[in-house]
């Protein structure tokens, strides 16, 4: 089997981290020698919040308020994360980066760089509406209305255009996917797209 990549995108809720798992059980099924990472934007932040300096303070507090990181930090974090973790012979799964244009443009550069092919881009499409019902359901500390609202702006604004980058460029396989089905529907959607 060819070596897999791919970058999921979609609004808060639309259940990305869900469907990255499904797709990477599949991949250990069918190819257990070759190694899956994960890259996962969210969970870096999470992690580097803890840190004590200023820099993890600042971002700190924009990460608590529900704003987007910038630019230089997000692109730092996971750039020194396919530094430490890749190699010739592994797949590969994105969740949660691109969110800007100019962040797209330079994952396009470090994609080339490592040589990656066919790379996959999924859209879980799914309605501001559906996505603000999604998160106001499961309750989390931070999803109040005012930070959903945000988060969905900012989607608007800034994630849209990074999805437009990959959807009209030919290097890419781009599929739009509802994302307002069962999960199992979802999943067997993607499957048969990408081709598993």
């Amino acid at each position: 089997m060819d070596l897999k990549t791919f970058i999921f995108v979609g609004r808060s809720g639309c259940g990305k981290g869900t469907q990255v798992d499904l797709l990477e059980e599949v991949l250990k099924q069918q190819t257990p020698e070759i190694p899956i990472v994960h890259l996962e934007t969210g969970e870096l932040f999470r992690e580097f919040i803890k840190g004590g300096n200023y820099t993890h303070e600042l971002s700190n507090k924009i990460y608590k308020s529900g704003g987007l990181q910038p630019e230089f930090l997000t692109i730092h974090l996971w750039a020194d994360f396919f530094m430490k973790n890749m190699n010739e012979k592994v797949h590969m799964t994105i969740d949660g980066t691109p969110r800007r244009l100019n962040e797209a443009e330079v994952l396009d550069t470090a994609l080339n760089f490592y040589n990656r092919k066919d790379v996959n881009v999924i859209l879980l499409n799914v309605s501001r509406k559906w996505s603000e019902e999604r998160m106001l359901a499961r309750k989390r500390v931070d999803d109040n209305k005012r930070d959903i609202n945000l988060r969905l702006d900012w989607f608007d604004a800034d994630v849209v255009p990074a999805i437009e980058f990959f959807k009209n460029n030919s290097s890419y396989i781009f599929h739009d996917i509802d994302g307002e089905r069962t999960i199992e529907e979802i999943h067997t959607d993607i499957v048969k797209r990408v081709g598993l």
